[in-house]
């Protein structure tokens, strides 16, 4: 109960609790090495009865508990430092380097993680958290999350748990909806079961990998290969503004690091890919004798939330059967907003496309959906069908088997989190949530352009401000190089604000992200003028 402790600071209420439990309260402890482990408790009267993990009244007593502690924490996390003050190796001189030999009460374990790790989190959750995208999240997601956890379903095919399938089915088209994309990505029509489909995976990377998958398998089935003899001739493409897990995930998936294209970009085009560009490459490596495989388009990079033509880029893979993947992991969220569907035209000549309701839609880690126009496609190059999961839903062919769509066989109930938050806040509130972010950073982006000091380094496309001092007067560009890094640096010390940076057209550039869900015009007006004050320390 933390508001007993009303008079104490946010953090110093996170760490105080009037049900901790009292030192004469735990039996004296067992001689010897145990002397010298702090969670090494020594057995408590009740030890010696069954072992039963799940008892109800611990289970509603362990989550009332656990329930106080969430709400304690949003209601306090906008006062603590956004960025830790721990050294690497802090916990283990905390929590001590052994497990625990014998049982401790449920409190034990809430004040060590009050008095321990709360300390040494970085606050994602904090409305002065404006670093990298924002982990969005919700009540109805987190509600949903722990739902799924407790019933701990491994909906691996649907007759393992045809409600957990369902159900992200269900979520899926509905969000396909939202976003408004084709019916072929859908797993279900008006007509009944698509040719298209969705799965909730983990990450981006995920999804980049799997489909990547399929586009080798495919582009090996038209070269005529030989298992995988041309698999050196294969050739992916990006652009350099692209994420870096896709250049990992082309590694995973094989394909000959030389035969990855990273395409430059440049400020003509907002770094945004250029289709041009990408039809002299892939027609010269056509020519060399070597097989375009995929393109991976993006619409709202890291860096700089650059967006690449999708219309454009599909045209241009389509003369060489070439598989188009959208990643659209953090702006995709913006599309289910009809001011910023035109992002996503040319979707309906893609192969796949992922967004991650995790980033800004309300919706918890992990959560990424991946849609794919035939998903036969995927499913032949991942489907596994050992003896032990064979079944007749399966056999019917009118079900999905959502492991046939991953790299691993077991799977969470993702899909609960996401039906909640849709099915809770509806449309209408998901839409103002993103235009108020939007509204919010255009703020920002006011504000920087009023200060001649500042300049905006490319357009905003959505609810992510790249700005850096400007070299002026005597001030070289690596003068204000330095100046930008040095005013990073000291924003983050405070522990007011967190801000990431990138690095755009060879020039060090911040990043302001606002989304996080409980960030207000407070906020984002609080952490100007700490930059103006910081600005003004170092510069003057």
């Amino acid at each position: 109960n933390l508001s007993a402790a009303s008079s104490c600071s946010p953090a110093a209420k996170l760490a105080t609790s009037t049900s901790l439990i009292k030192p004469h309260s735990l039996a004296p402890k067992r001689m010897g090495s145990l002397d010298t482990n702090p969670m090494a408790f020594s057995a408590l009267p009740n030890d010696k009865a069954a072992f039963e993990p799940l008892n109800p009244e611990d289970v509603r007593a362990y989550l009332h508990k656990a329930v106080d502690f969430i709400s304690d924490y949003y209601t306090n996390v906008e006062s603590m430092p956004v960025l830790p003050n721990v050294k690497p190796g802090y916990l283990q001189d905390e929590l001590s380097a052994s497990p625990p030999t014998y049982s401790a009460p449920f409190d034990v374990t809430m004040k060590e993680l009050r008095t321990s790790v709360v300390p040494g989190m970085t606050h994602w959750a904090s409305p002065n958290f404006f670093a990298f995208f924002p982990s969005t999240n919700s009540a109805a997601a987190i509600a949903g999350d722990l739902i799924a956890s407790a019933m701990n379903t491994v909906g691996f095919t649907w007759q393992a748990s045809p409600a957990a399938t369902e159900m992200e089915v269900l979520a899926l088209d509905w969000l396909a909806q939202l976003l408004r994309l084709p019916t072929t990505f859908m797993n279900r029509t008006s007509t009944g079961r698509g040719t298209g489909g969705g799965v909730i995976l983990g990450t981006t990377s995920e999804a980049m990998l799997v489909t990547l998958v399929a586009a080798r398998d495919a582009a090996l089935r038209r070269s005529g290969s030989v298992g995988v003899a041309d698999l050196p001739r294969l050739t992916v493409y990006a652009a350099d503004q692209t994420h870096s897990t896709f250049f990992k995930a082309c590694r995973l998936a094989g394909f000959d690091p030389a035969n990855i294209r990273s395409i430059p970009t440049g400020s003509e085009t907002d770094y945004g890919l250029d289709p041009t560009k990408l039809l002299e490459i892939m027609q010269a490596d056509t020519d060399a004798g070597l097989v375009p495989t995929y393109v991976c388009a993006t619409v709202g990079t890291t860096s700089s939330n650059a967006v690449d033509p999708v219309g454009a880029v599909a045209d241009v893979a389509a003369l060489f059967n070439v598989w188009v993947h959208v990643d659209a992991a953090y702006a995709g969220s913006a599309c289910i907003c009809p001011e910023f569907r035109h992002h996503l035209d040319g979707v309906e000549r893609v192969d796949s496309i992922s967004m991650s309701p995790h980033k800004w839609l309300l919706t918890c880690l992990d959560c990424t959906c991946l849609y794919v126009r035939d998903a036969h496609r995927l499913s032949d190059s991942l489907e596994t069908n050992p003896e032990y999961l064979k079944n007749d839903a399966t056999d019917s062919g009118e079900v999905t088997d959502l492991k046939d769509m991953q790299v691993g066989v077991g799977r969470r109930f993702r899909g609960l989190k996401l039906w909640m938050v849709m099915r809770t806040y509806g449309t209408a509130k998901l839409q103002e949530h993103i235009r108020s972010d939007v509204a919010m950073a255009k703020m920002f982006e006011d504000f920087v352009r009023a200060d001649d000091r500042f300049e905006v380094v490319v357009p905003r496309n959505f609810a992510l401000v790249c700005f850096r001092i400007k070299a002026t007067g005597a001030m070289t560009e690596e003068d204000a190089d330095e100046a930008n890094r040095v005013l990073m640096e000291n924003l983050n010390k405070t522990g007011k604000a967190y801000l990431a940076h990138t690095v755009v057209g060879d020039r060090f550039v911040l990043r302001f992200a606002v989304g996080s869900s409980l960030q207000e015009e407070r906020h984002v007006r609080s952490a100007w003028d700490l930059i103006k004050k910081t600005t003004s320390s170092i510069m003057d």
